[in-house]
């Protein structure tokens, strides 16, 4: 019997484990992951920013843990021997248009108390030669990391915690009664005092096996990424991202130096046909037949159609995906797109169509799960999973 399990081996399962071991010290804690090592999927598919919380509404949990996660993690990495890079984000406008827009991300900063300098044409010529724009807004607390490696060292915590990390354990039901939360598994059945799900992708489908109807389908949408050739390491110092479209859901394609020393192009959003569709040829028909008929995807679909169609056309069309960089970085060119593996978001999106923005959870007599975490949920891991923590100790009280 465990005290607590915890079901996912990302950047959020991990976090809560080490905190749920720093908190109720000396109780029996296993981590399930079901591929073979951490940090398998959202965790290790995303562009490793360290975000400073420049887009979300003031108040808001992600506006919250985003300011708190970036101080976090960088106190973490410097702990544990991490390497990342402050370099700074750069939000570039490329008309007048995107300009007008930087002036409502320019009060949401303030909102946010989040420093920023606002740059002319002339000095953003100065800070970034080969980017071209009206204007910019350049935010220094933003940087980039390995989050595959935060969650190795995590892991490490754990175990060193006297926790349990196992690899390649699928859940398949779960069950609550008594005074314990019972999982069947490919390794056989387990037992708990409490359970939290950090899940990502299958999210909506963990509040199914606890008996709860879900208010909310988990969407999958790929975003695509190339890699720019090791003659371009150095075309930009910071990362170069677009004014955002305020109307549309996601930041638009941006230049990401890695803290590999590389930099990434991207990324696009496409709607993938499986919850773990990393290729365009990766089809599930379970999880198109959920997807698709699923009034709330019809009306989000409907809702974003123009956009989704020029997505869909962009990701089909290196040329088109080019033009959206090149608005920003004339001097690329088609064949410096190279391969780069693509990433799945996790997206809830409910009965109306709309997108569920912020973060979600759902309770039952001994579990939580983590319905929503969307992005900036890596840079915030540390702040959720000590927010989960309190919720755990809640159901502990509660229940004894």
């Amino acid at each position: 019997m465990y005290d607590f399990i915890i079901i996912g081996g990302g950047i959020l399962g991990l976090s809560t484990a080490w905190q749920l071991q720093q908190t109720f010290p000396g109780q029996r804690v296993l981590v399930l992951e079901k591929e073979a090592g951490p940090a398998r999927h959202q965790t290790g598919h995303n562009s490793g920013v360290i975000h400073a919380g420049v887009y979300y509404k003031p108040g808001s949990l992600k506006a919250r843990f985003c300011k708190e996660g970036n101080v976090a993690t960088k106190a973490f990495c410097r702990e544990h021997g991490i390497a990342f890079d402050e370099c700074g984000k750069l939000l570039v406008a490329t008309n007048e248009l995107e300009h007008q827009r930087m002036q409502g991300l320019i009060e949401r900063c303030s909102a946010n108390e989040l420093p920023i300098e606002v740059l002319d044409r002339q000095a953003l010529r100065q800070e970034e030669p080969n980017i071209v724009g009206e204007g910019a807004i350049l935010v220094p607390s933003t940087g980039i990391v390995s989050y595959t490696r935060i969650c190795e060292r995590l892991a490490e915590l754990v175990q060193a915690g006297g926790g349990e990390v196992r690899y390649q354990c699928q859940v398949f039901n779960i069950s609550e009664g008594g005074h314990e939360v019972s999982l069947t598994t490919n390794q056989g059945p387990l037992h708990g005092r409490y359970l939290v799900a950090c899940a990502g992708l299958h999210a909506d489908r963990i509040v199914r096996m606890l008996g709860q109807q879900p208010d909310f389908k988990i969407i999958p949408f790929r975003g695509e990424y190339f890699l720019l050739p090791p003659q371009h390491n150095q075309i930009v110092q910071h990362l170069i991202y677009p004014i955002p479209d305020p109307d549309l859901p996601f930041l638009g394609v941006h230049l990401t130096r890695m803290i590999d020393g590389t930099v990434t192009v991207g990324p696009n959003a496409v709607l993938a046909l499986a919850r773990e569709g990393y290729r365009k040829t990766d089809i599930s028909l379970r999880d198109c037949l959920e997807m698709f008929t699923y009034p709330g995807l019809l009306k989000m679909l409907k809702r974003n159609l123009k956009p989704g169609l020029q997505e869909m056309k962009n990701s089909l069309s290196k040329a088109g995906y080019l033009e959206l960089v090149r608005k920003y970085c004339p001097q690329l060119q088609l064949s410096d797109l190279k391969p780069y593996p693509a990433g799945i978001r996790a997206q809830a999106v409910a009965k109306d169509g709309s997108l569920v923005d912020d973060f979600l959870f759902a309770k039952s007599e001994r579990s939580l799960v983590v319905c929503n975490a969307p992005s900036p949920a890596a840079t915030s891991a540390l702040p959720i999973g000590k927010h989960i923590v309190s919720q755990v100790s809640e159901l502990v009280q509660a229940r004894g």
